[in-house]
């Protein structure tokens, strides 16, 4: 969400940022109902005071006057009343334009409507040489009995997985590394629910734009959240934080959940676009300062490439275009992880800046030098998410006879073992 002030006062920016994000919103409209608004609310500080003005002269009037006093009273009072009355639905739909208004996006992201305008800023890592018909993820589990992908259909429907052995046990063992080796950077392990009420979503930025995405329990008025960022955010929500308390850092653990809706005809194979899996998200609350976001946001994205080299997983870092970075984003870098069975780079991590546009949402505020309150920075990034990472992970690694030799990072968590 951004500032009424800087809206109002930079009205071209803002229309560059709609246009580059492809937010459809009648910013003339918006001006005008926000001075409207502000009118009317300016009408019925005066109409109150008048009552208040008339009210405190009422105990000395001469009783001939009293009753001329009350009716000027009552008067007002019922201006007052019928203009806010008048207003409140001009406030409500004020405030579901500002809920839609974009982040401004930096300057130095690629301009662009999807995902095709993004560009390659950065690749790691040697893709392997197989002198052999490398295998997909799901003929190595399937000959390895890791996983029973067609028995859970049954249970659970489509893009579901059911993980066993060895590889159950690796994910599980990865998530605590990355929780671990996160922690080792200064982050505090944090474990959240996946259930959230719906204001949670709008603070965090998810709600209106992506309501179709996540997973609804009418019944109780929850939803099912598809990120830890969704809580992180929520958990100094309306606080005032001092600033010798920041930058506030979390690992946030947590089960996640997505609908997918809208991939269909995508690929959806195996443990690609699952509708549950787990998550390190990396989360931060930072100073107000351009220049300490960016710091944020390289160091961010250093652990995120960190682990994935650990892991020796080939991959790519992606400057997001203006269109597929989303809403609040001012800027996001992806990473994509090579997928020897698709012959491509896969999406596997994101990292993104937000400077004040998640706090104002979310009433996010810490005491600035002078004392008085100012909206924070947040900044979040994957540090690993399973089962998505196992994809690159099992395919990289595997051999001749279907068995998925190790890196030597990966080998003290697994016991010391030199295949899974």
């Amino acid at each position: 969400m951004l500032a009424t002030d800087f809206i109002k006062a930079n009205p071209d920016i803002v229309r560059k940022a709609m246009a580059a994000k492809n937010v459809d919103l009648d910013l003339d409209h918006f001006l005008a109902l926000e001075e409207e608004v502000r009118g009317a609310k300016t009408r019925i500080d005066e109409l109150r005071a008048e009552r208040n003005a008339i009210s405190a002269k009422f105990k000395d009037a001469a009783p001939e006057e009293k009753a001329e006093l009350g009716r000027r009273s009552k008067e007002a009072g019922n201006k007052a009343s019928e203009l806010e009355q008048a207003v409140a639905d001009k406030q409500a739909e004020l405030k579901a334009m500002m809920l839609q208004m974009p982040g401004i996006p930096w300057e130095g992201a690629p301009v662009g409507p999807d995902e095709s305008y993004n560009t390659v800023i950065r690749t790691e890592g040697e893709k392997p040489e197989f002198d052999f018909e490398p295998r997909d993820h799901v003929e190595l589990m399937e000959m390895n009995g890791w996983a029973d992908l067609s028995r859970i259909v049954q249970v659970s429907g489509s893009r579901t997985y059911c993980l066993k052995g060895r590889l159950a046990l690796l994910e599980q063992k990865l998530m605590a590394w990355a929780l671990e080796t996160i922690m080792g950077n200064g982050f505090d392990p944090i474990t959240v629910p996946a259930i959230a009420r719906e204001d949670a979503f709008i603070r965090q930025g998810q709600f209106p734009g992506h309501r179709e995405e996540t997973y609804e329990l009418e019944k109780d008025e929850m939803f099912l959240a598809g990120t830890a960022e969704v809580a992180l955010t929520g958990l100094h929500s309306g606080e005032i934080l001092e600033a010798d308390q920041l930058p506030v850092l979390y690992a946030g653990y947590s089960p996640c959940f997505r609908r997918e809706a809208g991939s269909a005809g995508r690929d959806v194979r195996g443990l690609l676009r699952v509708h549950q899996f787990v998550k390190v998200e990396q989360y931060v609350i930072c100073e107000a300062d351009e220049a300490v976001s960016a710091e944020w946001h390289a160091k961010l994205l250093a652990a995120a490439e960190s682990l994935l080299q650990a892991m020796e997983i080939p991959y790519q870092v992606i400057e997001t275009s203006t269109g597929d970075m989303g809403l609040g984003k001012f800027r996001m870098n992806d990473i994509e992880s090579w997928v020897p069975s698709l012959g491509k780079y896969r999406e596997t991590h994101s990292c993104s800046t937000l400077h004040d546009w998640q706090a104002r949402r979310a009433n996010l505020r810490y005491r600035g030098e002078d004392g008085k309150p100012v909206f924070a920075h947040t900044l979040n990034n994957t540090a690993l998410a399973s089962p998505r990472i196992l994809v690159p992970f099992l395919e990289n690694h595997q051999t001749a006879e279907g068995k998925v030799k190790l890196p030597p990072a990966i080998h003290a968590i697994m016991g010391g073992d030199e295949y899974l």
